[in-house]
Parts: structure tokens; C-alpha cells; sequence
């Protein structure tokens, strides 16, 4: 009962701190806005936040009741938010898929990047820009006109997240065919991914240093992370990837929770050890596809938060997993913020923020540990 009394409590305050992050960063930019400004908008604007096809502002239909003018609204609706949700959701999706990684493989230092299945995903990715923008330099080669051109294509995002989920799915795949029979031992999974990821990286370092030089440009930033430009409707696969996984996640979490006494008594129990960790590493590939899709390569999130949720919540999966979520989200929401206020009329990537960051965690664990032996 303790255990729960501090779970509700400490879920309440990290709930309570989500909701005045997310209303404290839209407040911030070039264009100057109140805390106040930003609730009362809300509220006498409507909820609706111009979700339309082009993201376009609803506030025209309660222009009345609305106490933001148009131009700060729109603002508001279809620039700020977006890009506070899209931060909101990343932080989430990477956290929970970093405390899923670190329980099948019981290895505290596991995450997308340790697996390569982030740098999967960016491979994939950046062949798909990287021949979307082909299309557009040289369309006449493709049979189409410069109106049809990646401009135009890139709109929907399908390849690219196509692109994304078919480089995490290959990763995954290498890692198994690199492990060989061994792949049911934890150690040599985890090694086998680090070989991945560097082949990998290795391969999008490539297919960057063949692409033009405004290609190379934009995928060298992309692949830093950024949430400039997020839409309204770019929010739906990812939200719709994030309540699948959470779901799926919490009703195998006895089995997961069974994992962590080690595979040959979880066997003995009854849970399939090889299947489970498999279907857990794709789902979790698919989860990390979609968001590199959408905002590019941002390390460390899946390796921090989950450890911070558990000296807060311990170590049951499905408090941690609730926790990783919301303390995920909020971690990504002042990142991106940061990121907008450290450097002037610049906006500095996301990745470069969340590394610096997680460089310092990594040296106050190994203190941490160097004082405790």
C-alpha cells in the first residue's frame, strides 16, 4: 500500500508538472505571450487547436469568445503546440521503449541506439529523403513534373516513415542473423547490436557523403533531431504507435516482470523467453521507426528517464512504464525549449542537447558507483 500511496502521489505531481510545462514553454518565443494569455486562450478559443488538413487555425469559428487576437492564436495553434506535443510525445515513446529494452534484456545501459535500431530507422529514413530529393533535383528522369516533385510528396511522410520502420525491422533482423544461435543469451544480443548500429551508421554516413550538398545539409540536421515544423497531422502516427505499445507493453508486463529472474526460471514458469524478447525488440524498433521518422536521431532519452522513474517509482513495469511516459514527456518539452533559447535566432538540434545531458548522467552514475565501491 506504501508502494502505490507513492506511486499515486508521485504520478500526480509528474502529471501536474506535464500540464505547466506544456503551458509555460508556449509561452515562450519571438512572439511574447503570458501564462495567463495561454490558459485563457485555451479555454475561450476552444480546444480544437486548428487541426485541419494545412493545420490551419479554427479560431475564425469562436472569434467572438476568443480573447487571443488571430495572430497570436495561430501562433499558438498551429506552430507552438504542435511542436510541444510532438516533443511531448517523443520523450514518451523513446522512454517507455528504453525501460522495455532494459527489462527483456535485464542490461541497465540498453536502448534503441545500443541495439541500432535507431540507426536502423535513420538509415532507412535518410535513403528515402535522400531518393525523394533525387525526385525533386531531376524530376524529368521520373516521368514527372516539378509540381510532383518530393515538395509535393514529402507532404503525407509515407515514405519516409516506410523508409524508417523497413531500416528498424533490418536491424533487428541483422542482429538475430549475427547472433546466430546465440541469440537467446542477453550478452551476446547486446553485442550484436552494437555491431549493428555501427555498420549502420556507417552505411547513413555514405548515403550522406553521395547526396548533393543541400541534401547532405538537410539530413546531417535531421539526423541531429529537431521538432521545427511539426504538424497537427504528423502527430497521428506516433500517437497512435505510442497507446498501441503502452498497451501491448502493460498486458505482457507479468511476463516481463517474470523475465527479470533470469531466462531459465522464467522458462521454468512458463513464459516463452525467445518469442517474448523478440516481439518485444520489434515492437519497440517500430515504436523508435515512427519517431525517427517524424523528428530525426535523439539519443540517451531511452537511457535515462526509465533509471530516474525507477529510483522514483521502482521497479514494477507497469508503474515504470506510466512514470517513463509522463516524466519522458516532460524531460523532451524543456529540451526542445533549450534548444529554441540557447542560441539566438538559431535553433540548436534536439540531439545535441539530449547528449550533452546524457554525458553528464553517465559520469554521475559511474561516480555514483566509484563512491559506493
Amino acid at each position: 500500500m506504501r508502494l502505490r500511496g507513492r506511486f499515486s502521489a508521485v504520478s500526480l505531481m509528474t502529471l501536474g508538472a506535464l500540464l505547466l510545462s506544456v503551458m509555460t514553454v508556449a509561452t515562450q518565443g519571438t512572439l511574447p505571450l503570458g501564462l495567463g494569455d495561454v490558459v485563457e486562450g485555451v479555454l475561450s478559443c476552444g480546444l480544437g487547436l486548428g487541426v485541419g488538413a494545412g493545420g490551419g487555425s479554427n479560431v475564425g469559428s469562436s472569434e467572438a469568445s476568443c480573447s487571443l487576437s488571430s495572430l497570436e492564436w495561430q501562433v499558438l495553434a498551429d506552430i507552438r503546440f504542435p511542436r510541444i506535443f510532438m516533443a511531448l510525445i517523443t520523450g514518451a515513446g523513446l522512454a517507455m521503449t528504453g525501460a522495455i529494452l532494459q527489462s527483456v534484456t535485464r542490461n541497465p545501459l540498453a536502448d534503441p541506439y545500443l541495439f541500432g535500431i535507431s540507426s536502423g530507422a535513420a538509415l532507412g529514413a535518410v535513403v528515402a529523403i535522400s531518393a525523394l530529393s533525387g525526385v525533386a533535383i531531376y524530376p524529368e528522369l521520373f516521368g514527372l513534373s516539378e509540381l510532383e516533385s518530393v515538395t509535393d510528396i514529402l507532404v503525407t511522410d509515407i515514405s519516409v516513415t516506410a523508409g524508417a520502420l523497413i531500416g528498424a525491422a533490418l536491424s533487428v533482423v541483422l542482429m538475430l542473423v549475427l547472433a546466430g544461435r546465440a541469440a537467446a543469451q542477453v550478452e551476446t544480443l547486446l553485442l550484436s547490436g552494437v555491431a549493428v548500429s555501427f555498420m549502420l551508421s556507417a552505411l547513413t554516413s555514405l548515403v550522406i557523403y553521395f547526396s548533393t550538398p543541400d541534401t547532405a545539409t538537410t539530413l546531417l540536421f535531421w539526423l541531429m533531431g529537431s521538432f521545427t515544423g511539426s504538424q497537427w497531422d504528423s502527430l497521428m502516427l506516433p500517437v497512435i504507435f505510442l497507446c498501441l505499445c503502452l498497451l501491448v507493453f502493460l498486458l505482457f508486463a507479468p511476463w516481463l516482470q517474470v523475465l527479470q529472474l533470469g531466462d531459465d526460471s522464467a522458462s521454468a514458469l512458463g513464459v516463452p523467453v525467445y518469442a517474448l524478447r523478440l516481439s518485444m525488440l520489434l515492437l519497440c524498433s517500430a515504436m523508435t521507426a515512427v519517431l525517427v521518422a517524424e523528428v530525426g536521431g535523439i539519443g540517451f532519452v531511452g537511457l535515462m528517464i526509465p533509471h530516474i522513474c525507477r529510483l522514483l517509482v521502482g521497479a514494477r513495469l507497469p508503474q515504470l512504464l506510466m512514470m517513463s511516459a509522463l516524466l519522458g514527456g516532460v524531460f523532451m518539452v524543456w529540451v526542445d525549449y533549450l534548444a529554441n533559447a540557447l542560441l539566438t535566432d538559431q535553433v540548436l538540434p534536439v540531439g545535441i542537447v539530449t547528449s550533452a545531458l546524457g554525458s553528464v548522467f553517465f559520469f554521475l552514475i559511474l561516480k555514483g558507483r566509484h563512491e559506493r565501491s
